[in-house]
Order: structure tokens, then C-alpha cells, then sequence
């Protein structure tokens, strides 16, 4: 444990999770930006309360920590003698994963990726004995554990490539730009660089970025803990702004694009992401600002036609009650706490991906990625 506030631009690598092949390390989101403590999980349960719960957060890396908690589920089962009852188990463990939190889809991409693995390795031929074959049950979690951590590396190296991508909109140049972010889309949200910051930090790195207007993004203040966090941390010229501050610097001229993260794209483009953000795209398209979607393949749920389609996760009532745990309301006031709001494809300027920048028509041109 170690306090952040004494030194915000230090030089230490704050990292959002770390495997040491028995446990999964995560930052708790919840205490930054004030303190620096990991929670460790050495179980799939674990990793279950602490996606449900918030202390990680971020489609892709809510994405790979599931699939760390189907590694540490795997762990468990080294002595287990039944191939048949190992692959039980392990399904038993993935539907409680999937559970954790129904909109962002990374979580159950991951979770397909870790049970294809599983299957693959369990289906038996007629002659394989279906007990006393603890050795090829150790063989399998070796693959499983590898699997996560493939899922892991991938993830840093796509959103690097996310990053970069702007560059196809946007050509290197002397050219200065402000930019408005909703939520955390940052190294926080994944497993490294991050997707809607992972545009900002490559325009940064190419001396393209003017300033970044930070919404606090309610009731959670992600944007204004996390996001801004990042940001100093880095030296990236900034500010914190409340959401309903977005209109007065779009009117002023003051905002040359949005870019934001997501967590369900559906396949006609609609985009489900951080609840305020619908109202951030509405804003753009009547100013005219470009609102571009930052996000990887894995986070396009194909099998959803559209943001109608998409379940919105209800949250508790106490995180709008409360602002960083202080009580502003009190409990008989009744309260609605949506998690995500969907933008529509016709206000997304563009959708960047690992793949490249997807313009409309959407429909289409997200089906050619896959």
C-alpha cells in the first residue's frame, strides 16, 4: 500500500493489474486518486467481486481480468482426476464470471476465448478413460493460464495500434488540437495505454494535443479521478470540467474533437459507453465537432443489431446519493442510476480500431472486419 498524493508525477509505473501465476493484483480504482492499493485475487470469485464491485473497471481490461479469474479457477483444480468433472467445473466458474456485469461485451469475448481452450483440450476420444488422468488436466491448465496471458499482451499491443490510427484522420502536423474525453478510456480501463487515451497519448507524442477537456463524468467521477490522474501523471495539458460544462466550451469553439471509449458496439455502429456520453455526441453533432469511438475489434458484439439490443446495467442508488462518499442527498430520495446510455451510429463521427478507422456506413463497414 502506498499513498499517490505525495508524489503524483513520480516516476513509478502504475500498473491497472498484475499476474504472478498463482494471484491477479488489481489497482482499486475506487480509492485513486488519493491512494495506491492493489487488491489481490486468488480466486474466480474474487475476480467476480472485484469486477462487480468497481475496483477495476474498463471494458478491456474488465475483459482480461475475467479471463485471469478463469486461470485462477483452473489453479484450483490441479488434483481434480475427471477430465469430464475439470471441464464441469470450469464452465460452472465462466457463467459465474459472466455475471459479474452485463454490458461490457470484452467480458464475455474473453470468456469465449478461455472456454474454446477448454473445450478444445476436454473433448475426449471414445478411447480416452474419462477418470485418473491428473497429468492431462495439468497440461490443460498450463494452456489455460496461457491463454489469459496471451489475452493480456494482446490488448496493450491493439491499443497501441488504436492509438496510432488517429494518424489515418488526422496526419502528423504542427497542427494543435483541444480535445473532450467522457469517462476513463486510459491505461486504467485496460491492460496498458488505453483506447480513447491511447489516441490522446500518440497525438500527444506527436506535440498535437493543445489541452484535454476531462468531463468529471457522474455520478462515478471517473473522468475527474481517473482520467485526469492519468493525464498529470504524464504531463498531458488538461482540465476537469462538470458534464453539463460540455455545451459552453463547444459554443465557444473551444473543442476541435471528442474522443471516447466504449463498451458494446453493436453492429450497426451504435455504441454503448459511460452514461453521459449520449448526451456529449448530441452536442458535437449540433457544434459540428467530430466524435470518434475508440475501441478494439473484441469490443464489436456482432450478434447485436443494434444499441436497442444492448442491456444497460442498473447500479446502485448510493453512487448517485454520494459524491466520493459524502453523503449530498438523503435515503428517501428516490433515485435512477443507469450505468450506460447509447450514442447512435449517425452521431459517431468514426469508429478506430486496432483494424483501422471504420466510417459510415457502418452496417457494412464493420462487417468487413470480421
Amino acid at each position: 500500500m502506498e499513498s499517490i498524493a505525495k508524489d503524483m508525477q513520480g516516476k513509478f509505473n502504475v500498473k491497472t493489474l498484475v499476474w504472478d501465476g498463482a494471484a491477479l493484483k488489481l489497482i482499486d480504482q475506487r480509492k485513486l486518486p488519493f491512494e495506491e492499493i492493489y487488491i489481490e485475487c486468488s480466486s474466480a470469485e474474487e475476480v467476480s467481486s472485484a469486477i462487480r464491485d468497481m475496483v477495476v473497471r474498463g471494458a478491456p481490461a474488465i475483459g482480461v481480468s475475467a479471463a485471469y479469474g478463469v486461470a485462477l479457477a483452473a489453479l484450483k483444480c490441479k488434483n481434480l482426476a475427471g477430465i469430464s468433472e475439470f471441464a464441469s467445473f470450469m464452465q460452472s466458474k465462466i457463467e459465474m464470471l459472466a455475471d459479474s456485469r452485463p454490458t461490457a461485451v470484452n467480458l464475455f469475448w474473453a470468456l469465449e476465448r478461455m472456454k474454446t481452450i477448454i473445450d478444445k483440450n476436454t473433448a475426449l476420444p471414445q478411447s480416452f478413460p474419462p477418470n485418473g488422468h491428473t497429468g492431462k488436466i495439468r497440461s490443460i491448465i498450463s494452456f489455460i493460464v496461457k491463454e489469459a496471458e496471451n489475452i493480456e499482451k494482446e490488448d496493450v499491443k491493439i491499443n497501441r495500434d488504436i492509438g496510432n490510427n488517429i494518424f489515418s484522420i488526422y496526419k502528423k502536423s504542427s497542427a494543435k488540437y483541444s480535445i473532450l474525453t467522457h469517462c476513463n478510456a486510459g491505461a486504467l480501463a485496460t491492460a496498458g495505454y488505453g483506447t480513447a487515451l491511447g489516441v490522446i497519448r500518440s497525438l500527444n507524442g506527436a506535440s498535437m494535443v493543445k489541452e484535454v477537456l476531462v468531463d468529471e463524468t457522474r455520478p462515478y467521477l471517473q473522468g475527474a479521478r481517473l482520467t485526469a490522474w492519468e493525464l498529470y501523471r504524464e504531463k498531458i495539458p488538461f482540465f476537469v470540467i462538470t458534464d453539463n460544462m460540455a455545451a459552453y466550451f463547444m459554443a465557444r469553439g473551444e473543442v476541435d474533437m471528442v474522443v471516447v471509449g466504449a463498451d458494446r458496439i453493436a453492429a450497426n455502429g451504435d455504441t454503448a459507453n459511460k452514461i453521459g456520453t449520449l448526451g456529449v455526441s448530441i452536442l458535437a453533432k449540433y457544434y459540428k465537432v467530430p466524435f470518434y469511438v475508440a475501441a478494439p475489434v473484441s469490443t464489436i458484439d456482432i450478434n447485436t443489431l443494434c444499441g436497442k439490443s444492448i442491456p444497460i446495467e442498473q447500479r446502485p442508488e448510493d453512487e448517485v446519493r454520494a459524491v466520493y462518499e459524502n453523503t449530498v442527498m438523503p435515503d428517501y430520495i428516490p433515485v435512477k442510476n443507469p450505468s450506460f446510455d447509447v450514442t447512435p451510429n449517425e452521431n459517431i463521427t468514426a469508429i478506430i480500431t486496432e483494424k483501422g478507422a471504420v466510417f459510415a456506413p457502418y452496417a457494412e463497414n464493420i462487417k468487413r472486419l470480421f
